[in-house]
């Protein structure tokens, strides 16, 4: 049996990974920021002092795009600060580290899918605080993995993508959804999935891509959840405004690296 720590637990994986654990032979642990605040390192250390684990998955992170642009530190202080306070408890307590980040590390002027070798190269603050976060733990960490994925949404939680667009077009609204941003969407229980086998093999420590693959637009997307509930509402495409955090117009996420 393993026992596994999950920080940052009240998100969207996090609840996805509390739910898809239920039943599981391993022992699991869910801390939103009431139990641990990871940008204390003091609150880390004094949670982890009479308990031992085997993995620790990082599901907190500053995610607002558009808001790091402005609220730097506060970006900084969850997806840098936060993980150098992860990285010093899981080396003191033998502990390996799943990360996840993202794929706004990189510029998207490539003009095929994104694996782990390829050169990062972010465009906005957040994507610049993850790959700091990234870098640290690649330098400083005794045991990880780093598990990039891309456009994340659930069916069964709301605020999200999804959701969004669901109850949108359920009320019949008509929609209009950026067509100029091509990315992997993935479904947060796939995700799960990947992190439960990962922490079952145990694979080489190192960076890692997971999507679901199948590349698309925003509206490419809604298009899909609409067709996929049958719903007969009209899906217009449109184009990025202008302003505001450049976004990678093409970030899908491929990997080279299987197990």
């Amino acid at each position: 049996m393993k026992r596994i720590l999950v920080t940052g637990a009240n998100g969207q994986l996090g609840t996805t990974l509390k739910q898809q654990s239920l039943g599981s032979e391993d022992q699991w642990v869910f801390c939103g920021r009431e139990a641990i605040d990871i940008t204390d390192s003091y609150s880390i250390t004094s949670f982890l002092e009479n308990q031992s684990f085997d993995f620790c998955i990082n599901c907190a992170a500053y995610t607002h795009v558009e808001g790091a642009e402005t609220e730097i530190d506060a970006a900084r202080a969850l997806n840098v600060e936060a993980v150098k306070n992860l990285v010093a408890a899981c080396n003191e307590k033998q502990i390996t580290l799943l990360h996840i980040s993202t794929d706004y590390v990189f510029d998207g002027t490539k003009k095929t899918p994104y694996v782990e070798t390829d050169p990062t190269a972010p465009l906005n603050q957040y994507g610049k605080s993850k790959l700091q976060g990234e870098q640290y733990i690649q330098q400083n960490a005794a045991a990880f993995y780093i598990i990039r994925t891309s456009w994340l949404y659930s069916k069964t939680l709301g605020a999200n993508f999804y959701s969004v667009i669901l109850n949108k077009a359920k009320k019949g609204d008509s929609l209009t959804v950026v067509n100029d941003q091509v990315g992997t969407p993935t479904d947060v229980a796939h995700l799960v999935e990947f992190l439960f086998n990962m922490i079952k093999k145990e694979p080489e420590y190192g960076l890692y891509h997971f999507s679901d693959e199948q590349i698309m637009t925003w509206y490419d997307l809604a298009v899909a959840i609409v067709k996929e509930h049958q719903l007969e509402v009209s899906v217009a495409p449109s184009t990025t405004a202008s302003g505001g955090a450049v976004r990678p117009r093409y970030s899908p996420l491929f990997s080279n690296k299987k197990f």
